[in-house]
């Protein structure tokens, strides 16, 4: 059964994989918010302690913080925070898709693939922000959409102050199957000129840079 934080979740991710981009700097501030809440509750214990938090205090205060980092770091500084976002994802990603290929004893060359596709990801978010951005929330999305990633998996890295009960299965059909229709969605909503008119809609929002401007068909006569 899934509890009431599963179920955000879920439905978080799927705002993410079909609309993450097209909502502009918000799709940016709600990315910014799962993973800046996502590092916090994986730090939490160590960080509280550090500062004499107890209890749930301890437990809370660093994932609303993480959360109120990544939303204002978003919406602040939106290419540095695709560019980040874009380095998180595309690390772990690779990760993901290369621990099972590594030999025992050679993380360093887990490490250093993972890093080396995430300072990529780093690269194309901050020169093509907008395809980044539909990239990612499409696979950040997913991953939470179809709950390859639960709370029970950040619980265990948390526990185990590693990186491993993260990375999940890839190659799954679900998930992929998943990535494929978000981007194919989120394509489609620029494609069609849905992004300006969303826009309209959302107070303060902006259009993603790195695309071309779109224009509404004049009337004819």
């Amino acid at each position: 059964m899934i509890d009431g934080v599963a179920l955000g979740l879920v439905l978080g991710g799927v705002v993410l994989l079909f609309s993450g981009a097209a909502l502009s700097v918000y799709g940016v501030v709600v990315l910014g918010l799962f993973l800046g809440g996502s590092g916090g509750y994986l730090v939490g214990p160590s960080v509280g302690a550090a500062i004499g938090l107890e209890g749930a205090v301890a437990a809370g205060a660093p994932i609303l913080l993480g959360a109120l980092a990544g939303g204002l770091l978003g919406y602040l500084l939106l290419s540095a925070a695709v560019a980040l976002m874009s380095f998180v994802v595309g690390t772990l990603l690779t990760m993901a898709l290369v621990a099972p290929a590594v030999l025992d004893h050679q993380w360093y060359l887990e490490w250093g693939v993972a890093l080396v596709a995430g300072l990529v990801a780093a690269f194309l978010g901050m020169l093509l922000t907008k395809w980044t951005m539909v990239g990612i929330t499409a696979v950040v999305g997913a991953a939470f959409a179809s709950r390859s990633l639960t709370l029970e998996q950040f619980a265990a890295a948390r526990q185990s102050l590693t990186l491993d009960p993260l990375l999940f299965e890839v190659a799954s059909p679900l998930f992929l199957g998943l990535v494929a229709l978000g981007v194919l969605s989120q394509f489609g909503l620029f494609t069609f000129g849905y992004v300006t008119r969303i826009a309209r809609l959302l107070p303060g929002a902006t259009v993603l840079p790195g695309r071309h401007n779109e224009q509404e068909p004049e009337p004819a006569g």
